[in-house]
């Protein structure tokens, strides 16, 4: 009831005539059944616009933490990540993966639609970095079909680090679903894995535009800021 009050009454509306969303391919998301949506993540408003343009409800993760919160403050957060779509996982753990894994199969299995960032987190620069085999893990045992996104400048509306957003009109882009299905019973299989993935990782760089860095973007973010070189795509 949150996340459609947010979306329909309290945020939604205001949003749309703020940002005034631009998409394009929306009709590649099937209406009804499981569904991965797989997208590049730009910006920490990238789990705002996505509700904000999809008819149906997404589900992304967020660490428990948000959700624990004390105060006002701590009641904002808990309310706000709720609203979005988010549903609170102990990432902090040795089965950190695992259990996320099985909080997006039980969306799934419930026939709904399980958001995800392949790359595992933000991109430090604006490129595409190496994704994360767990979309693939999840696309191999749910057999949901995966629809890549592609946020094309969501980094602009919100940089890294910037709280207030800038105005401008956000963009968004979606292909064609990915059927995995020829995959069947593989799953655990790194190599089939790391191909779906990758598979994944080349349709969003398709759709963004963005250069492609063979690298895990956190491996980049836990570099001191002067030792960062270029990595070659």
């Amino acid at each position: 009831m949150l996340y459609w009050l947010m979306k329909y009454v309290v945020l939604g509306p205001l949003l749309r005539l703020i940002f005034r969303p631009q998409v394009e391919g929306l009709h590649h998301l099937p209406a009804t059944g499981p569904v991965i949506l797989a997208s590049n993540h730009l910006s920490f408003s990238d789990s705002i616009f996505t509700p904000l343009v999809v008819p149906r409800k997404v589900t992304f993760i967020a660490k428990a933490e948000y959700f624990t919160g004390k105060g006002i403050k701590g009641w904002l957060t808990k309310a706000f990540f709720a609203g979005t779509g988010c549903i609170p996982v102990d990432r902090s753990g040795g089965q950190a993966a695992q259990a996320a894994l099985d909080t997006q199969l039980a969306v799934l299995r419930a026939g709904g639609i399980a958001g995800i960032y392949p790359e595992g987190t933000r991109s430090p620069d604006g490129r595409l970095f190496r994704g994360k085999t767990g979309v693939a893990r999840l696309a191999l045992v749910s057999g949901a079909p995966v629809v890549p996104m592609a946020m094309l400048n969501s980094d602009e509306i919100q940089p890294t680090g910037q709280i207030v957003p800038n105005l401008g009109r956000v963009r968004i882009r979606f292909g064609a679903p990915l059927d995995f299905s020829r995959y069947a019973g593989m799953a655990g299989d790194r190599f089939v894995e790391r191909a779906v993935t990758d598979e994944i990782m080349y349709e969003l760089m398709e759709l963004s535009g963005r250069e492609y860095v063979d690298t895990y973007a956190a491996k980049l973010k836990n570099q001191p800021p002067a030792d960062r070189a270029p990595v070659a795509a």
